[in-house]
């Protein structure tokens, strides 16, 4: 199938295919101009089809607004899920708490062009990889520290969208959201931008040159419009995109490494400095550990027994690959403190504001995870330069 592109100075874009024309029309998801101008392309042309930049589930989330309702708290946390969901919510606060300034919804443009899709008789056709697909990625190409700098980084960006303005809007037809918020990880971790934005670019290119139809409109952000074209004419296999890749080498030998490690020094410190040497490094292990994964708990004021619990398991878990102090500490919030329908229902509403992630009850339980994780790993390497230097190294 021969790919052609042709530019435009204003509107779509006019991407061909075969006997295929695609109209590329690049949108701002809070822009009202655009969700408008993308109502105007879709009755002027009448397509056969619409592709849209979303995958299943946000579309089923823009169909279904009670879909926090059906959240089952407990099944995120047991399948270690929880920074993952963590992430996107805070990416959906962004985009919510700048729609709300300029009184749209989020993804206007995406619900105009479904509209416009069903009053033109139009078949709507997703061609994004997933979102949980893509973070995963980005989960997977980071470490446990660069982590928690991308979340650090996305909840200042509940507080930073007080502060935009209408030019910062037109900034986001240029740019993706998510590049935005994450700009500085971007430029330090060359691996975010290749999985959020030209990974997406290669995969919307191939998805929409297949879409069924010989004339079709393309919604997409517009910032993924100029990598659409540059991999519209590249014959691209995109099954490895899809595709979540197993922890590396590196990260198998850290993850088993340092248990084993620390516990070799404990081992070393019985046999060969005997039993009070021994137990005192244990007791430091103990001590700093727990008092770090306490601490986290503690700075999002979590249940007090939770507190506890994330105190007496930090020790423990920092020395197993299989489970982590906050997955403890989370499943231990969410039979203590177990969101509420009410909880689940303002969920939307609470994502736009520091205090109400600190409110919500499943949010808070989601944070609880986090920063009982950070301060395990903060504990983690306290500890070792102080266990190590009582055995006398």
């Amino acid at each position: 199938m021969t790919a052609t592109l042709s530019n435009t100075n204003n509107g779509p874009q006019i991407l061909t295919a075969g006997d295929k024309t695609v109209y590329l029309m690049g949108t701002a998801h809070v822009s009202r101009q655009s969700a408008e101008a993308v109502s105007a392309l879709i009755a002027e042309k009448k397509p056969a089809v619409v592709c849209l930049e979303l995958c299943q589930p946000r579309y089923d989330a823009i169909r279904n607004k009670d879909k926090w309702r059906q959240m089952d708290i407990f099944k995120v946390v047991r399948e270690n899920k929880a920074f993952l969901l963590l992430a996107n919510l805070l990416l959906a606060s962004f985009q919510k708490k700048i729609a709300d300034q300029f009184g749209i919804n989020p993804g206007e443009d995406m619900i105009r062009a479904m509209t416009a899709a069903e009053n033109a008789g139009a078949r709507v056709h997703l061609v994004d990889r997933e979102i949980r697909v893509t973070l995963a990625r980005v989960w997977r190409a980071i470490g446990f520290f660069s982590k928690m700098k991308m979340l650090y980084h996305l909840l200042l960006s509940i507080g930073g969208a007080d502060e935009i303005t209408e030019e910062d809007v037109e900034r986001l037809k240029q740019e993706d959201a998510l590049e935005i918020m994450l700009s500085e990880l971007a430029d330090t971790y060359p691996a975010l931008r290749r999985i959020l934005i030209d990974e997406r670019d290669r995969y919307l290119a191939h998805q929409i040159k297949k879409a069924p139809g010989s004339t079709i409109v393309a919604v997409v952000g517009a910032g993924h419009v100029a990598g659409i074209k540059k991999y519209w004419t590249v014959e691209d296999d995109i099954e490895e995109l899809d595709i979540v890749p197993p922890p590396g080498p590196s990260q198998k030998i850290i993850k088993w490494g340092i248990p084993l490690a620390i516990l070799a020094v404990f081992t070393a410190g019985f046999v060969f400095s005997g039993r009070d040497v021994g137990w005192h490094m244990v007791g430091i292990w103990i001590v700093v550990n727990g008092i770090m994964a306490a601490l986290g708990a503690l700075v999002i004021l979590a249940h007090p027994l939770t507190i506890l619990i994330s105190a007496a398991a930090a020790p423990l878990t920092s020395l197993s690959p299989a489970i982590g102090a906050g997955w403890v500490a989370g499943l231990s919030e969410a039979l203590l403190r177990k969101p509420t329908v009410g909880d689940l229902e303002d969920l939307s509403r609470d994502i736009t504001s520091v205090k109400g992630f600190w409110r919500n009850r499943a949010t808070r339980i989601l944070m609880v995870v986090a920063l009982v994780n950070l301060g395990s790993a903060l504990g983690t390497f306290a500890a070792i330069p102080l266990i190590v230097r009582a055995f006398g190294l």
